[in-house]
C-alpha cells in the first residue's frame, strides 16, 4: 500500500521516514502506491509530504494495545488489563482517529483483554468505532510473537472478513508482530509503541486487490 505516518500521543517531529510521537505514540504508516507522511502529536499535527487524492482508497489501521498493568503478576499474560496510563491514551487515540477521519467499519481485535479494553474505551469516546463491525480473533494474541508470521496472517484474516464495500479496516494485537507488519507493508522501519498505530492506505477496488501484492512484497523481501 502507499503512503506513510504516524501518529502519537506527545510532541510531533518532522521527518521524511515513519516516526514515533512522544509518550505513547500512535504511528499512521500509510501503505505503498503513493506515499505521504502525516504526524500526529497530542498538541501539533503536521503533514509531512502528499500526493494527490486516490479514489475508492482502502484504508488499514494496525493498532497495538495501550499500555497494560503489572500490578498483578499472578495474571496470565492474556488476561492483563490496562494501566491508567493505557486508559488515558486509549481516549487520546480514539479522539485522534476521529478527527483525522479514519473510522473503521471492521475491526478485528485479538482477544486479549488488554486490546479488548482498548477498543472498549476507543467505543466508548468516538460513536463511530461503536457501529462497527468487530470480530474477536484469538490468533492475533499468537501469532503475533512468531518471527515473520503476522504480516500474512494479517493479509489472510483481512480478505476473510472484509467486503468490498468496507473502506477502512482496524486490526487491533501485539508486538512484535504488529510492529514486524507495519515495516513489511511500508518499506520502511516503523516502530509501534503502545497505543501506536500505523495507517496504511491504498487505492483498489477490492480487498484482495490492496493487500495481495503486499504479501507478494513481503515475500520477496523475505528472499
Amino acid at each position: 500500500m502507499n503512503a506513510s505516518a504516524t501518529v502519537g500521543v506527545g510532541t510531533c517531529l518532522s521527518t521524511s521516514k515513519p516516526l514515533s510521537i512522544g509518550l505513547t505514540p500512535v504511528p499512521i504508516c500509510l501503505l505503498r502506491r503513493r506515499r505521504r507522511c502525516l504526524m500526529i502529536g497530542a498538541e501539533t499535527e503536521v503533514e509531512l509530504a502528499a500526493s494527490e487524492a486516490q479514489p475508492a482508497s482502502r484504508r488499514l489501521i494496525l493498532l497495538r494495545h495501550a499500555k497494560s498493568s503489572w500490578q498483578h503478576p499472578s495474571l496470565r499474560d492474556h488476561d492483563r488489563p490496562l494501566s491508567k496510563t493505557g486508559r488515558v491514551d486509549a481516549v487520546t487515540v480514539s479522539r485522534k482517529l476521529q478527527r483525522m477521519g479514519w473510522i473503521p467499519q471492521l475491526i478485528l481485535c485479538s482477544d486479549a483483554l488488554r486490546t479488548r479494553e482498548t477498543l472498549n474505551i476507543m467505543q466508548e469516546e468516538a460513536r463511530g468505532f461503536l457501529e462497527a463491525e468487530v470480530h474477536f480473533i484469538s490468533s492475533y494474541y499468537s501469532i503475533a510473537a512468531m518471527d515473520g508470521q503476522t504480516a500474512e496472517h494479517l493479509q489472510r484474516t483481512i480478505c476473510h472478513y472484509s467486503r468490498d464495500e468496507l473502506f477502512t479496516i482496524m486490526c487491533m494485537g501485539h508486538n512484535r508482530g504488529w510492529e514486524e507488519a507495519a515495516s513489511m507493508f511500508t518499506g520502511a522501519s516503523v516502530e509501534l509503541k503502545t497505543c501506536n498505530a500505523a495507517l496504511l492506505e491504498a487505492p483498489g477496488k477490492s480487498w484482495e486487490e490492496v493487500v495481495v501484492p503486499l504479501f507478494i512484497n513481503y515475500s520477496q523481501h523475505l528472499l
